[in-house]
């Protein structure tokens, strides 16, 4: 099943693909087939995926429902709905770094472990919204990921385990600007633990944190669609597209991820507590397309503009435009 969030007629909603180019709202689905009020669930996407498994028997059959019906409840043309994060408010945002096999002969050093780091849900967009770039965010560039959606809370789980723990699937866009994470770099003298008691020692390290660069407003585009764990019989075998203006330029697929979904959620738990509702985006498709393909990094947004879109077999595509603002940071002049 494909779910999604939506904004219409001035209220959130949430509903699941229609036929043609058309959702169906959850809410009338259910109140339709059963005739009693619906549930808080019926209308937030965290709510109905804390409210499990029987929920969404319910929910399969009043779309099933609708579909021996026609025209009992109203299908919504996607085009007059503003497309919202299937998820609105997840407790966090967790994203792999350098997870691809693309970047084998890149990494100088790092860890054998997945490699995390976390977005607010400020960061996210939903489908045809805007990438906002900011004069002084300096370069920026988009980078095309598979997304798992969590379906109940995970603490110190098992890699065999991990799927149980999976709602769904969807389209993540970790934008980044490189130029905020060198300025956000330091190169400094650490200091360690001597040899004696009360001695301290200077190593020299490099460490740069993530807050601008990683999760600044609308730097996670996400949806539009949230397909249910049940359509995906192998998340390692998807096909990925990344398009910028309407050219490819990295064509991909998921079974290139160093650490899988298993593993991966196993790992986070062992550290974060993963609620319903959270994201864990998988890291970057970034094998450049055949025939003029290049590198995600190449695309900056600073000095071009939209569309860029994210195509995944069997989720759907995420679309974004590109929004220049000429806003200085706070204590500077526009000047």
């Amino acid at each position: 099943m494909k779910l999604t969030s939506f904004l219409h007629s001035g209220q959130h909603k949430i509903g699941a693909a229609g036929p043609g180019n058309t959702i169906i709202e959850l809410a009338p689905a259910i109140e339709g087939r059963s005739g009693k009020p619906v549930k808080a669930w019926a209308r937030d996407m965290v709510a109905l995926i804390e409210a499990g498994p029987e929920a969404m028997d319910e929910v399969r059959a009043a779309f099933a429902w609708v579909g021996e019906h026609p025209g009992a409840v109203e299908l919504i043309p996607d085009d007059d709905v503003t497309w919202q994060p299937p998820v609105r408010r997840p407790t966090k945002i967790c994203c792999l770094a350098l997870n691809n096999s693309a970047n084998a002969d890149r990494i100088l050093s790092g860890p054998k472990h997945p490699a995390i780091f976390i977005k607010g849900a400020n960061a996210l967009i939903g489908h045809q919204e805007a990438i906002r770039v900011k004069r002084h965010f300096g370069r920026v560039h988009p980078e095309p990921e598979l997304a798992v959606v969590i379906s109940k809370t995970a603490e110190d789980i098992r890699a065999e385990d991990a799927y149980d723990h999976v709602f769904g699937y969807t389209i993540h866009n970790d934008i980044t600007s490189p130029t905020m994470r060198g300025e956000d770099t330091f190169h400094y003298r650490a200091i360690h633990p001597g040899e004696k008691d009360g001695e301290i020692k200077y190593v020299e390290s490099h460490v740069s944190y993530p807050g601008r660069y990683k999760g600044s407003d609308t730097f996670s585009p996400l949806g539009p669609w949230l397909v249910t764990r049940d359509e995906i019989d192998n998340p390692h075998a998807l096909q990925v597209v990344c398009t910028h203006l309407d050219k490819v330029v990295t064509e991909d697929n998921t079974r290139n991820l160093f650490h899988k979904v298993p593993e991966v959620l196993a790992f986070i738990s062992s550290y974060l507590t993963l609620f319903p509702g959270d994201i864990v985006s998988m890291g970057t498709a970034l094998k450049a397309a055949a025939n003029g393909g290049r590198a995600v990094q190449n695309i900056d947004l600073q000095h071009t503009d939209g569309p860029v879109t994210i195509t995944i077999d069997k989720i759907g595509t995420l679309s974004s435009y590109v929004r220049h603002v000429e806003t200085a940071p706070s204590g500077e002049s526009d000047a």
